[in-house]
């Protein structure tokens, strides 16, 4: 997930978003990882991030499944990539209802990647107004789930996403 919402105070929604995502990235067997997330300065380790999570939800088991990711690793904190993420990430997809017309891939060609063992890196904005136009060109592709241009609230999309990719990579196997 990328901060597009507050860059310097961290709020209920990044909150509310982190212990959402977490359960279906747990059941789903993916890892999360926050971009530009404002924790505060005190938080430095993915177990700590998820302590303070934790002791103020009750979302997803009071944030087990956050808890349980970062305990195997599986949730980081990344800071803003200048020149482009990190290639361990993989193919990086934005997810948008604004697809440029260059980059545009559809669900089925993001389960093809899985099937041919590729990681994948799934891009969520978290905010009002999505993410900003210079990020589009941070990611090689971008994904709209609706395939008609449909803005999706980012919890919906997070849900939506990876499920109907998840469906869609069973004809794979």
């Amino acid at each position: 997930m990328y901060n597009s919402y507050d860059p310097i105070k961290f709020t209920e929604a990044h909150r509310r978003a982190l212990a959402r995502a977490a359960p279906i990235a747990f059941w789903l067997n993916c890892n999360l990882a926050v971009l530009d997330f404002p924790f505060p300065s005190e938080l430095r380790t993915p177990k700590e991030i998820s302590d303070f999570i934790c002791d103020s939800t009750s979302i997803g088991k009071g944030g087990q499944y956050l808890e349980e990711l970062a305990k195997a690793g599986r949730f980081m904190h990344l800071d803003m990539p200048k020149n482009g993420f990190p290639p361990q990430l993989g193919l990086v997809v934005l997810t948008t209802s604004r697809p440029w017309e260059d980059r545009a891939v559809d669900c089925d060609f993001v389960a093809g990647e899985l099937a041919k063992g590729r990681s994948v890196c799934l891009v969520f904005g978290l905010g009002p107004r999505g993410v900003k136009d210079s990020f589009f060109e941070l990611c090689r592709q971008h994904l709209d789930v609706t395939d008609q241009g449909i803005p999706l609230e980012t919890c919906t999309a997070l849900a939506s996403v990876p499920v109907r990719i998840m469906t869609l990579l069973g004809k794979y196997r």
